[in-house]
């Protein structure tokens, strides 16, 4: 059994002041000192070369004795005639209260923090510093040095047998089943595709999402992250399907539209691969904090407001029950569970999906939705009868039978670059996807920072991060040559699923995109996911986008979440992502104008009536749709903010990187982030992108 089995693994170990001798301080062996890093907090405290923190010369009253970059305590100072220079009195025996305390939240997860122990806040106005070590999932090694992640149930390394890495990898996956598949639902029918092309767009979004797994946990990152449409690319792509040109086209307008996305993908793309692989993003990743995280991606889930609930509202006792469904799993019903998993937190999207499609079904087959002499294969525009005008919209949205994907997709179909054409290359549309590539770059830098505090040893080197985003910028050129529609890249919810099913484990996330991979060369599962109800899938989305949003704002936790400093920029940021976009997208919209487009998707044709009217018309394209997209706003008011207003550090929630000599010398940082098959030895000159 190998080092990684969590059989053998350290278990965790309540360490309290009496079990250190007092002649014997503790060896100043802090995360700082191994990792290199100096943290210099701004008017509070001073960093010597050790990486211990030591205090300025007047200290402040309320101040303890723990080390924020160590998770420890710290030793006690010298003592004079048997009294410390803090203490007038002698100091009372250690107690069962001074004992680090692990605080768990409702659903049994450790809280985590910026790589760092907790930020100790002024006492309880007793002793806050009871819980220093608190705040992680902690054991503490033979040197006193707090590891990590004791609660999850594989590692990053581990490897448990064939059957459970199987059976938590078809679980991670059928978990995120719903951050995989809803986007062509969207994109592919605004496109005017028909059920026969969403069924090979989906195919085609499962394969390309397997194999871009595989390559990220074997040279990228190396963190166990599934590979996605993101919802990061849905608000462009929606831009680029509504642009002025493509509102006339008739025929083939599916495939024009499509080979247009690509060309912009592919160039976007290459702009987040140039990125990544020169070592840009190590520069910039100074800049990128959890203030400005947090904003931005909330931003992406608070974008599709105006179009989640008015779709919903199509057929609403359907999309009422499917939104109802899933809130009661995920929220009522979460502790629930069975042979120790919580499936109802863990599957609530399929779960809610699997019922709500059954009562709709039978509904259905009851006639409730039949209406005498209505045909709904039959356009409204050629209905005579009022009586079935007026009824066409309940059959079309409330029906299940009304989609031919299942009986029209074949057994098996092989995705292969290039099926829908030759991309087509236009500047302006590249230009609005590179912008999108470094927002999906931002998103991801989070992504990596809260999944390696979970599984790694540390967190990643920025040349880790500099390889995992350039990798995932070759990721998504793959997805324009084969089409998805998107981009592919790192989908935030894997932090939550992680979180959740306490699996860790590279291996199973490799299995699952094996498995993903050969599901996806199965026709009748891209035409069975395509035959799901409009309605079911805004009723999803409405939940996946709110879960976007939380996530987002969860990366507060990294940083003092009260100080008001941090909460008047995430104010900012968040309100004026919404009020600049709607100010560009209600711009030259008379009230009484009649638009070709349905009013959910009003939004994305901003770059036909925007403020710019240049006499370049490329231009006015893009600024308008770029800054009527809710998350660039959200981006820029936040980085600008974050990075000019005064504030500490600790304040601020600085990510902390790993030190890349420190990381070399140590052999579990290496085994967790170093490139397999001897990759890392043929580029180990390139010092930006590795260990």
């Amino acid at each position: 059994m190998s080092e990684s089995d969590p059989k053998t693994r350290q278990r965790p170990v309540q360490w309290s002041p009496a079990t250190t001798p007092e002649t014997k301080p503790l060896p100043p062996s802090s995360w700082a000192k191994k990792t290199g890093f100096k943290p210099k907090f701004s008017s509070e405290t001073n960093a010597g070369d050790s990486g211990q923190i030591s205090l300025p010369p007047k200290s402040r009253e309320h101040d303890t004795n723990s080390d924020l970059e160590a998770g420890r305590l710290k030793p006690p100072p010298p003592a004079v005639n048997g009294v410390t220079h803090r203490e007038k009195v002698p100091p009372l025996p250690p107690s069962k209260d001074l004992v680090p305390k692990k605080r768990r939240d409702s659903d049994g997860v450790v809280p985590s923090t910026n790589g760092q122990a907790p930020a100790e806040q002024p006492a309880r106005r007793t002793a806050r510093s009871e819980e220093v070590v608190g705040s992680l999932p902690q054991t503490v090694d033979d040197d006193f040095f707090v590891t990590r992640h004791s609660h999850m149930k594989y590692e990053l390394r581990d490897s448990p047998g064939l059957v459970p890495i199987g059976v938590y990898g078809i679980q991670h996956y059928v978990s995120i089943l719903g951050s995989l598949i809803l986007i062509p639902l969207v994109i592919v029918p605004a496109m005017g595709g028909s059920h026969e092309e969403i069924s090979s767009v989906v195919s085609t979004v499962l394969f390309v999402s397997g194999v871009t797994t595989l390559l990220h946990t074997i040279f990228g990152s190396r963190l166990p992250l599934i590979q996605g449409p993101s919802f990061v690319y849905l608000a462009p792509a929606l831009a680029i399907i509504n642009s002025p040109e493509f509102q006339g086209l008739n025929g083939n307008k599916f495939q024009h539209i499509m080979k247009e996305l690509q060309g912009a993908i592919i160039i976007g793309s290459t702009f987040q691969t140039f990125l990544g692989y020169t070592g840009l993003l190590s520069l910039l990743v100074r800049f990128i904090n959890p203030v400005v995280v947090s904003p931005t991606i909330a931003a992406v889930g608070l974008s599709f407001y105006g179009y989640g609930f008015p779709l919903v509202g199509t057929c609403l006792e359907i999309g009422a029950i499917q939104i109802l469904v899933v809130i009661v799993f995920s929220l009522y019903l979460r502790k629930i569970s069975v042979f120790g998993h919580r499936i109802f937190l863990i599957y609530a999207v399929p779960l809610g999906l699997a019922i709500t499609w059954a009562v709709a079904l039978l509904l259905t087959e009851a006639g409730a939705y039949s209406y005498k002499g209505c045909d709904v294969n039959i356009p409204a525009s050629n209905m005579v009868s009022e009586h079935c005008r007026k009824h066409i919209s309940r059959m079309k949205y409330c029906r299940v039978d009304t989609s031919h994907a299942l009986k029209s997709s074949p057994w098996f179909r092989f995705p292969y670059p290039l099926q829908w054409g030759t991309p087509v290359f236009h500047w302006k549309m590249a230009i609005v996807m590179c912008v999108v590539s470094l927002i999906s770059s931002v998103d991801s830098v989070g992504s990596y920072h809260a999944s390696s505090l979970l599984v790694a040893s540390r967190p990643p080197t920025p040349g880790v991060l500099s390889r995992g985003i350039g990798l995932e910028g070759l990721s998504s050129v793959l997805a324009g040559l084969w089409g998805t529609g998107t981009g592919s890249t790192t989908l935030t919810e894997n932090v939550h699923t992680i979180a959740v099913t306490k699996m860790g484990s590279r291996r199973a996330v490799q299995l699952g995109a094996c498995l993903l991979i050969l599901l996806s060369l199965v026709g009748k599962v891209g035409g069975f996911i395509a035959s799901i109800p409009e309605v079911m899938v805004a009723g999803l989305l409405c939940f996946m986008w709110a879960m976007l949003t939380a996530l987002g704002l969860s990366n507060l936790r990294y940083s003092e979440a009260g100080s008001s400093r941090n909460i008047i920029i995430i104010g900012l940021s968040l309100f004026f992502s919404l009020s600049i976009p709607a100010y560009f997208q209600q711009y030259g919209i008379s009230p009484n104008s009649n638009l070709s487009v349905p009013s959910y998707f009003q939004p994305y044709i901003v770059a036909s009536h925007g403020p710019f009217q240049s006499t370049y018309g490329g231009l006015n394209y893009v600024l308008n749709t770029i800054f009527s997209l809710h998350m660039v706003i959200a981006f820029l008011v936040a980085v600008i903010l974050d990075n000019t207003v005064p504030g500490s550090k600790q304040e601020r929630g600085v990510y902390v990187w790993s030190e890349p000599e420190v990381a070399r010398r140590e052999p579990a940082v290496v085994s967790d982030y170093g490139l397999p098959l001897r990759v890392g030895r043929l580029f180990g000159w390139v010092k930006w992108v590795g260990l």
